[in-house]
């Protein structure tokens, strides 16, 4: 691959657009897709970019090494049962291996345990040891066992990150909009708050850059809540800026393992060298919401900093540690990963698909592809409280952006990942009768 600069571009062609006889006698449509797939995930990860009716450039950007370049959530569901919910980070209890995990637990149950011990403070070794495996062979982060934090879920993530850097990183920036949980952990531990606009490509760095922030907070791979991915260039130049000014990054890394229309785009924490990056994860929107088990990815300098914060008691109690443990080892999660992902892609397709049929041309997709829910917003004149008002009304729960992200973007949050396949055409024909209504 050519590096690209302002004189001249590589243009890349599409093979199956080449003429006919300089393609291979041997090109089959499954090559063609192969192909196609592949200039699918460069684009996604922005390190190319397409120009209709004109074909695919590398796009800007600088990839030398860091070192050798040269110098220059969770929100509160309803009790109320409605007839059909909305509800956009819920998974179907179906899809929790329910009888397995409790086989698991009562092997976890083991005399040789000594309960009447505090446990690791960063969490047991043999879990640690199966998320850095994890992390590293799916995820491309650069971790061991060493580095990994056992913690009990987002706001305990936060709240720890937040102490061990407050005497020295007490000023903090968060995308807007952006995940208001995040915002409010770090305000009630004293941070400066700083918001910094996100556009097509994510947070906008120029805006960080003139911050002044020490510490900044962003979900790069699936912005939330836009949706946006951070293309390769503006991670290069995040990282450079995180480098130049000791400063830390938190990468949430929340939705990951869910994403439908390309591979998952690689977390920005594997291509960092200078250890700038905090990487954060959770077992909620994959595996089991109610479990309350996630994790932190410390760089090693802030390991020790962890340890005299927090080196007395384990976050996370042990029988849940240690049954997590056994789920991930015997392979149980990467299998439970793809049932996960296949299921929810059918239920994302089935819900894009009603709302296109449902709802025309009266609406526009704003994010899809990843995640449990599609964002959408009228293109006519439609109030969105009162459309929640009437969909109250029609016994139908509908969930807005605004209210958990703070600032004025705004658009419905149309969860499917609570639904069975089968409910999802009739769900969103209900939600099609209060639309037009209004």
């Amino acid at each position: 691959m050519k590096r690209s600069n302002k004189r001249s571009r590589q243009k890349w062609k599409w093979a199956a657009n080449s003429p006919r006889s300089e393609r291979s006698p041997r090109s089959t449509p499954s090559a063609k897709n192969t192909v196609e797939s592949a200039y699918a995930q460069l684009y996604a990860e922005g390190y190319i970019e397409s120009r209709p009716k004109s074909g695919y450039y590398v796009a800007d950007a600088d990839f030398y090494p860091l070192q050798t370049k040269p110098a220059p959530q969770n929100m509160p569901q309803s009790s109320v049962a409605y007839r059909y919910n909305f509800y956009p980070v819920r998974l179907s209890q179906k899809l929790f291996p329910l009888k397995l995990y409790k086989r698991l637990f009562n092997r976890a149950v083991d005399e040789s345990l000594d309960m009447g011990a505090y446990t690791d403070p960063q969490g047991e070794e043999g879990l640690r040891h199966e998320i850095a495996r994890y992390l590293r062979e799916l995820r491309g982060v650069r971790c061991t066992a060493s580095d990994v934090i056992v913690t009990g879920a987002f706001i305990d993530a936060m709240g720890m990150i937040a102490d061990i850097l407050r005497s020295t990183h007490g000023h903090f920036a968060i995308e807007h909009p952006g995940y208001h949980i995040a915002r409010k952990v770090f305000a009630h531990h004293g941070f400066d708050i700083t918001p910094v606009d996100v556009d097509e490509n994510g947070l906008i760095i120029d805006e960080l850059i003139a911050s002044d922030a020490r510490v900044v907070y962003i979900t790069p791979s699936h912005q939330y809540p836009t949706g946006a991915a951070m293309p390769i260039a503006n991670r290069l130049r995040l990282l450079k800026w995180a480098q130049k000014n000791d400063t830390y990054i938190i990468e949430d890394d929340y939705d990951s393992e869910l994403t439908y229309r390309s591979r998952p785009i690689p977390s920005l924490q594997g291509l960092d060298d200078a250890g700038r990056v905090i990487y954060i994860g959770t077992f909620a929107k994959a595996l089991w919401p109610a479990l309350r088990i996630g994790y932190v990815v410390l760089p090693h300098s802030l390991v020790e900093r962890y340890k005299a914060f927090h080196g007395t008691f384990s976050r996370v109690g042990l029988m849940s540690q240690k049954t997590l443990e056994l789920f991930m080892r015997e392979g149980h999660w990467e299998r439970h990963l793809r049932r996960v992902r296949n299921l929810n892609r059918k239920k994302h397709d089935l819900m894009k698909q009603a709302l296109i049929t449902h709802l025309g041309d009266t609406m526009h997709i704003v994010s899809e592809g990843g995640g449990l829910s599609i964002n959408i917003r009228p293109t006519c004149n439609i109030d969105l409280e009162c459309l929640r008002e009437k969909a109250e009304e029609a016994d139908i729960k509908l969930h807005f952006a605004k209210a958990y992200s703070g600032g004025e973007w705004d658009a419905v949050r149309m969860g499917f990942g609570g639904f069975e396949l089968e409910e999802i055409e009739s769900a969103v024909r209900a939600f099609a009768e209060v639309w037009h209504s209004m």
